[in-house]
């Protein structure tokens, strides 16, 4: 059974992101081609990373947010590399969101509500809301709109299912288990109290790609989800 992880491959090179594909696609839900890796390797990456996902879904995490013109224009551009999740800024606004939605005919677009690196002192500046209010928010504007995936922290998971309901895929970074490095994460939980919460995928990165035996890590990740599986 597929563990229902997205590794982010924030890794130096192709080279590497490509290992990790072949390591461990067989065994977890997506693989996650994010901004530092599409601007170095380009459409030519994200193809050779799917070829090499053994059946793993493709998530492209550009976070796109423009005028609502602009951002169907790129998801256009974007279809020949068949990303199965690509995510939008809901912040980026309800008009944006639907047009993101309509221009994706077969890409799942998850909205991405406030950033896991962001506490409430960050978002003063740009809103009266605390993080956990604003995120519900933009997470009902998102699906108002058509979305039908979200990305939001661990400590988000439980208030966005009473908001959204079963029916939305629930995207969640953050993810640390309790031994792990916070890193640049603020709102974390381990894998399994993020499950529990209602979590669908995991987004881990560094945990895995940085760890001394990367399949170790995902098999000590399954022993903690358990019977949550």
């Amino acid at each position: 059974m597929r563990l229902p992880i997205a590794v982010a491959l924030d890794v130096p090179s192709l080279t590497s992101a490509l290992y990790f594909t072949e390591l461990l696609g067989s065994q977890i839900a997506m693989v996650k081609v994010g901004l530092q890796s599409y601007l170095r390797d380009g459409n030519d990456g994200v193809v050779r990373i799917r070829d090499a996902a053994a059946g793993a879904e493709i998530f492209l995490d550009l976070k796109l947010h423009d005028i609502p013109q602009t951002v169907a224009n790129a998801i256009g551009s974007l279809k020949n590399l068949q990303p199965d999740v690509l995510t939008i800024h809901a912040s980026g606004g309800k008009e944006m969101i639907k047009a993101a939605v309509e221009a994706a005919a077969g890409i799942q677009i998850a909205a991405v509500t406030v950033l896991t690196s962001l506490a409430d002192a960050d978002i003063e500046v740009l809103s009266n809301f605390k993080v956990s209010d604003l995120v519900l928010r933009l997470a009902d504007q998102a699906v108002s709109a058509g979305c039908t995936a979200l990305v939001c922290s661990p400590q988000e998971v439980v208030g966005i299912r009473k908001v959204v309901g079963s029916g939305i895929r629930l995207i969640v970074p953050g993810v640390r288990m309790a031994t792990d490095s916070t890193d640049d994460q603020v709102r974390i939980a381990t894998p399994a109290s993020a499950i529990a919460a209602g979590a669908d995928i995991l987004v881990i990165g560094r945990p895995i790609t940085k760890a001394r035996d990367p399949l170790a890590q995902i098999k000590e990740i399954r022993s903690s989800l358990g019977e949550s599986l």
